[in-house]
C-alpha cells in the first residue's frame, strides 16, 4: 500500500498547481502536501515537479505519470461514492456563489427543499456577479449565466433560458410600440450587462442591435422596476419577467424576434476535490430541473 501513498497529494497539486492551494483542496497542511509528494518521487526515482518561486509545474515524467494517477483517484473516488451513497448523511456548510433573478427565485428555493432532506447540512448563497476563486473564497460552485469563457472550470447545464421583450403601458402610450429591433434605435431601452441585444427571425439569428437608454443595471429587479415605471424597453431571460407579462403588469412586444437566450450553468473546479455535500447538492440541481420550462 506504500506505493499509492502521495498519488492523490501529487494529483492535487498537479491540477492546482500548488503546495497551498492542493492543501486548501484536501483539507490538510502544505507541509504534509509537500512531504507526500517527496516521498512519492523518492520512491518512484524521478523528479514529478518542478518547483519555483512562483508557480508548480510538471515534468515531462510528471506529466506522463498524472495522466495515469488521476484515472486512480477517479476510480476510487467512485467506488467510495458508490459504495456509501445509500447511508450519507450530509453535514457541514455547502457555500454556493450565485447572480440573478432565475437564482434567487428558482435555485435558492430548490436547494432550500435540498437543505430540507438533511437537518445537519447549512447553507450559504452569497448572490453577486464577480468572478469567484474557489479554492480562496471557499465556493464549491456557483450558478452563472449566459456564455462561459473557457476558464478550465467544470461546467454543467441548468436550464435554457430564452429571452422576452417587454414595456409598460404607459411606455408604449408615449413612445409608440416598435415593430421591427431596428426601431429601437428611435426608443430608450433598459440595459442589463449587454447594450447588443440578439433577436431571431424565422429561428435566424439577426444581426446585434446596438441599443440605448435612461437606465442601466446588473440588477433583474431594478430593471423591471424602471420597466414598470415606463423609464424603456427591457429584453431579459423571459423566467426573470415572472407573472407580469401574464398579469399584464407588463405588455409584450416585439414578440416574433424573441432570441433563443443563452443557458444557466453550474461551474466549479474539479468534481474530484468536492466535498459529498456539494457533489450531490449538483446532482440534485441538475434532476430537479431537467425538465424544466421557461
Amino acid at each position: 500500500m506504500e506505493s499509492f501513498e502521495g498519488i492523490n497529494e501529487f494529483v492535487a497539486v498537479a491540477e492546482s498547481h500548488g503546495f497551498s492551494a492542493a492543501a486548501k483542496l484536501l483539507g490538510c497542511s502544505t507541509s504534509h502536501v509537500s512531504r507526500q509528494v517527496s516521498r512519492l518521487e523518492e520512491r518512484v526515482g524521478v523528479a514529478l515537479l518542478a518547483r519555483s518561486t512562483r508557480m508548480v509545474s510538471l515534468t515531462d515524467a510528471g506529466q506522463v505519470y498524472y495522466q495515469q494517477c488521476k484515472e486512480l483517484v477517479i476510480g476510487l473516488q467512485q467506488a467510495n461514492e458508490r459504495l456509501s451513497s445509500q447511508q450519507i448523511e450530509l453535514s457541514g456548510t455547502l457555500r454556493v456563489s450565485a447572480a440573478g433573478a432565475f437564482a434567487e427565485n428558482y435555485v435558492a428555493p430548490a436547494l432550500m427543499t435540498f437543505a430540507k432532506q438533511y437537518p445537519d447540512l447549512s447553507v450559504e448563497m452569497d448572490f453577486n456577479t464577480r468572478m469567484v476563486n474557489f479554492i480562496e473564497d471557499g465556493v464549491d460552485f456557483a450558478i452563472r449565466y449566459g456564455r462561459l469563457s473557457d476558464s478550465g472550470l467544470v461546467a454543467r447545464k441548468l436550464v435554457d433560458r430564452p429571452m422576452a421583450a417587454a414595456a409598460s403601458q404607459r411606455y408604449l402610450d408615449q413612445f409608440g410600440e416598435p415593430t421591427h429591433p431596428n426601431h429601437l434605435a428611435q426608443h430608450s431601452c433598459i440595459i442589463a450587462n449587454n447594450d447588443h441585444w440578439q433577436f431571431e427571425k424565422e429561428g435566424k439569428s439577426m444581426s446585434a442591435i446596438r441599443v440605448s437608454g435612461r437606465w442601466r443595471s446588473n440588477n433583474s429587479n431594478a430593471i423591471l422596476q424602471a420597466c414598470e415605471e415606463g423609464l424603456g424597453i427591457a429584453y431579459l431571460p423571459r423566467s426573470s419577467f415572472g407573472n407580469k407579462l401574464a398579469s399584464g403588469t407588463l405588455k409584450p412586444v416585439l414578440e416574433p424576434f424573441w432570441g433563443k437566450g443563452s443557458s444557466s450553468w453550474i461551474v466549479y473546479q474539479n468534481r474530484r476535490f468536492l466535498p459529498v455535500r456539494a457533489r450531490m447538492a449538483i446532482d440534485f440541481l441538475v434532476k430537479h430541473f431537467s425538465d424544466w420550462q421557461e
